[in-house]
């Protein structure tokens, strides 16, 4: 006997919610194969166009100058690293901008110290409305070194009071526990260049735990031995090669990672700046530069490139990774949202008729029909109403389907980057594109759901907070291992 007893009407309801989950699963996997089918002949055309160094050293004397914002608070364990690796970075022209955020630990004590700075009687100019800001500071020892020291706001105040200070037409964006590449830099500008309508270009951002940092740059690429960093890493890889690049040939991309992306200042402080009461102040002000350049009707592309990276750690425990997903469901659905009217305007382009209706559909609202896809399913099995089809059709939709996408990412980044040559790396990384299949994705998909419950029930303050996650810093050469409590995007 079945250890539960469904009612006829019971029955019914849940056999629906399976034939949704089903159709939503075979819908967004198919979306999904579309997508890395146009990656892969992006990549292809990419490498073939782009991956000469030749062409980066020819065109460093036409690179526009570009302020690198870093907005820290409480970032006493790795700021001064990741300063020393932008000062490495390989660019002409770049001034390194640090605004600290009323940080309550040493973050900046840390960086005076470091790079010998002293208070500078610099006008501020509030082009955008931002709390107050204290003092700045410049370095005697590196002339492209200042910072701000500010009142707390939050991440999105101090990215504007940063936009205010910047010298430069071009900003990038980097989070204060953040490596990038030498050549990261040159290589995420390059579409400024290319095309005169590009506004913002993204870079891929790939995970640091497990791998080695000498004197601020990385030194060894390997794979964390711990399981959840591992499984990120594949997720990682499935998220920026083909959920990000595929859109971008369409100029359809909604999200630069906060952790890594350029800006065009100017286009920046027109549409407003960085909304202060938003969770997710990275992908609101992506949608709403689409929103603002199709209300006035002007040419623009935002781009996605491929190879500029930016290396950053991700959580290692369960509490972290739920606070860091929770914030991310929260920050989708309140940029989603926010900026409705892009979605089937008129001048919409793909991004209006296409990508933000599936964004809206199945990457904000689809892990709730998930999650109630596995409890029914679940509930009908222990019930004896799951028929032997059904139940391998589940098989084939939730798991079967995204295993194949991501072994697909993995084959993705052999064919361009081929980040993890290592036979034993290679084989590791296919093991957990299995494994993450089988419990996380599910698991994350509660996360997201209970982050769509805390952006229903506005348990967040209206303005926007750092978020803590926390993190061991062990993959910098500083000995610094303790863990702390630090922010994340």
């Amino acid at each position: 006997m079945s250890p539960i007893v469904l009612s006829e009407g019971t029955k019914n309801l849940l056999e629906g919610i399976q034939w949704a989950f089903f159709a939503y699963f075979i819908c967004i996997n198919l979306v999904y194969l579309l997508l890395n089918f146009i990656s892969m002949s992006s990549i292809m055309r990419y490498t073939r166009e782009h991956l000469a160094k030749f062409r980066i050293r020819n065109f460093k004397s036409y690179q526009p100058p570009v302020t690198i914002l870093v907005p820290a608070y409480n970032e006493e364990s790795t700021i001064v690293t990741t300063v020393k690796s932008l000062l490495r970075l390989g660019y002409p022209n770049f001034e390194i901008l640090v605004v600290n955020d009323g940080s309550d630990d040493k973050t900046l004590q840390a960086v005076i110290d470091a790079f010998d700075l002293r208070e500078f009687p610099e006008a501020y100019r509030s082009r955008i409305k931002t709390k107050p800001v204290h003092r700045v500071y410049a370095s005697q020892a590196f002339p492209n070194v200042r910072l701000l020291d500010k009142e707390n706001g939050g991440k999105s105040d101090a990215l504007n009071a940063g936009i205010n200070a910047a010298r430069y037409p071009l900003f990038c964006v980097i989070d204060a526990d953040c490596i990038l590449q030498q050549d990261s830099l040159s290589r995420v500008v390059h579409p400024f260049l290319e095309d005169a309508r590009t506004i913002a270009s993204g870079g891929v951002v790939r995970v640091i735990n497990g791998c080695k940092v000498k004197n601020g740059m990385l030194d060894e690429v390997d794979l964390s031995d711990k399981l959840l960093p591992l499984v990120q890493t594949v997720e990682y890889l499935r998220a920026f090669l083909f959920g990000r690049l595929g859109w971008s040939p369409m100029n359809a991309l909604l999200i630069i990672s906060g952790a890594f992306g350029v800006f065009y200042k100017e286009r920046v402080i027109a549409a407003g700046g960085y909304k202060e009461d938003v969770i997710g102040e990275d992908m609101e002000m992506v949608v709403r530069l689409h929103n603002h350049m199709r209300e006035e009707d002007r040419p623009y592309r935002i781009t996605f490139v491929p190879d500029p990276i930016c290396w950053t750690e991700v959580p290692e425990d369960l509490r972290s990774l739920y606070n860091q997903r929770t914030r991310w469901q929260h920050g989708l659905a309140e940029s989603l949202f926010g900026n409705w009217r892009l979605m089937f305007r008129s001048n919409g382009g793909v991004v209006g008729w296409v990508a933000y209706p599936f964004m809206m559909l199945f990457e904000c609202i689809g892990p709730i029909i998930e999650v109630l896809g596995y409890a029914s399913v679940i509930i009908l099995g222990l019930a004896g109403l799951l028929s032997v089809q059904a139940f391998f059709v589940f098989l084939f939709a939730a798991i079967g389907l995204g295993i194949l996408l991501s072994v697909n990412a993995m084959v993705l980044e052999e064919m361009s980057f081929h980040l993890y040559p290592r036979p034993k790396q290679q084989f590791k990384l296919f093991l957990v594109a299995i494994l993450e299949n089988l419990g996380y994705r599910q698991m994350v998909s509660v996360f997201r759901v209970f982050g769509l419950f805390r952006w229903l029930g506005s348990w967040w303050r209206s303005r926007s907070k750092w978020g803590s996650v926390r993190r061991n810093a062990s993959w910098q050469d500083s000995g610094s291992s303790a863990a702390a409590d630090r922010p994340v995007s």
